[in-house]
């Protein structure tokens, strides 16, 4: 596998941190040197850990990870995006937009963590694809890491530019997004694969 063929799956497999992204960044009214290394390292280190593991479970435990993988994603993406859409609406009836307070989406542990195992779950089957190929897996979780850390990085930004002014428009949107991806990993995985 030369290195345009990995960019390509790096930016393909980046893609739902980039948009996880954009609706974090929707909610911050200035973005902190904290919040763009959290969103990167989150994302883009467990975009680069999972196709690891998945490497090393390799051929074995291929087939079981298949059978579930897209149901895990889809349940952690529906069940943070309905929080957020639910959060909309009370901010919006609420009618403030105080972006300096505390978040329940944020950045915290367990939200980021959420995040990063839900939009990562591909780049497993990634990794055990890889282990078939033989791959040389360091090369690739690199590039992988580092393409996701900058456009996560990007979307954080990109998100911001709308600003606090449609937080719960933002908040809205963001979890109707995590929603579909969620739906659009488990119609792929399960009429598509």
């Amino acid at each position: 596998m030369n290195f345009v063929e990995l960019l390509i799956i790096a930016i393909g497999l980046s893609m739902d941190a980039f948009a996880v992204s954009i609706g974090k960044g929707l909610s911050l009214k200035k973005i902190k040197l904290s919040h763009a290394l959290k969103v990167g390292l989150w994302f883009g280190g467990f975009q680069a850990l999972m196709p690891l593991i998945g490497y090393m479970l390799g051929s074995t435990f291929a087939e079981i990870v298949s059978t579930f993988d897209h149901w895990v994603a889809f349940v952690l993406l529906s069940l943070i995006g309905g929080n957020m859409i639910k959060e909309s609406l009370e901010n919006d009836s609420d009618n403030d937009c105080d972006c300096n307070k505390k978040d329940k989406n944020g950045f915290g542990l367990t939200t980021m963590f959420t995040l990063a195992v839900a939009t990562s779950i591909d780049a497993l089957a990634i990794g055990v694809t890889f282990a078939f190929f033989k791959v040389a897996i360091f090369p690739a979780i690199i590039t992988i890491g580092i393409t996701t850390l900058i456009f996560s990085v990007a979307g954080l930004k990109i998100g911001n530019i709308f600003g606090c002014k449609y937080k719960s428009h933002a908040e809205l949107f963001g979890g109707v997004i995590l929603i579909l991806i969620g739906l659009k990993i488990l119609i792929e995985h399960t009429f598509f694969s």
